[in-house]
């Protein structure tokens, strides 16, 4: 579906009747925007503003400036500080109708769709008003369908991670297991000997071990009879 955003800034030169006739920085500001100077215009609405910081005009059409200068975020706060002010006067309609052609911009589809139901609330037949909000709302649900499945894909891979991780724990503990096994195999495959078998074995290497000491001491015998042979007095 094309996108269909109806912006209605040139309201804002009709505004200028909300000020007193002699703001002049307000009327430059008015001359400047119809011209598509917006950075002209820009800073003349601020100089108003710093003339009469309460000046509803100066503040509306330096939102509607930020917002042909596509400075979203700055517009959508002058409209916020402008709300208490404006809601209040025969004016409400127009600032619902451009704080949600700003929400629109920022892709805050919700935000947007609550603007324009505030439009409609006090404009029935504002055609225009009427198609925003159903291009918010269709947008608002697929971005919402959107958001539902990017966090169910996330949802999906943390599982699949998850799933992977024990896994991997499971076949670590099987290869331990495995490991085991095999220690447990090689020890039970050692002969075992009997007591009587040990005793056996034992008797045998102290006999050898004495008889290589019998033989050791044989020998240290014959050597000393050798040396008091040959020895000469």
């Amino acid at each position: 579906m094309k996108k269909l955003i109806l912006v209605i800034l040139g309201l804002a030169l009709g505004l200028a009747a909300f000020a007193q006739a002699d703001k002049s920085e307000v009327r430059r500001g008015n001359r400047e925007f119809s011209r598509g100077h917006f950075s002209q215009a820009d800073i003349h609405y601020r100089k108003a503003l710093l003339a009469d910081s309460l000046s509803v005009p100066a503040a509306y059409n330096l939102a509607n400036t930020l917002y042909r200068e596509n400075n979203l975020e700055e517009a959508g706060r002058v409209m916020e500080g402008l709300q208490p002010r404006v809601l209040e006067t025969d004016w409400a309609a127009y600032w619902w109708f451009n704080t949600g052609d700003i929400a629109l911009g920022a892709k805050n589809y919700a935000k947007a769709a609550d603007a324009f139901k505030e439009v409609l609330k006090l404009e029935p037949d504002n055609m225009e008003a009427k198609e925003n909000y159903i291009y918010a709302r269709m947008m608002q649900k697929n971005q919402e369908q959107n958001q539902q499945q990017d966090q169910q894909n996330q949802d999906q891979d943390q599982q699949q991670d998850q799933q992977d991780q024990n896994q991997d724990q499971d076949q670590n503990q099987n290869d331990d297991q495995e490991d085991q096994q095999d220690q447990d195999n090689q020890q039970g495959q050692q002969p075992q000997m009997t007591p009587q078998q040990m005793q056996q074995i034992l008797r045998a290497i102290q006999a050898k071990e004495q008889e290589t000491q019998d033989k050791v001491n044989k020998e240290k015998a014959e050597a000393m009879r050798s040396r008091q042979s040959d020895r000469n007095w």
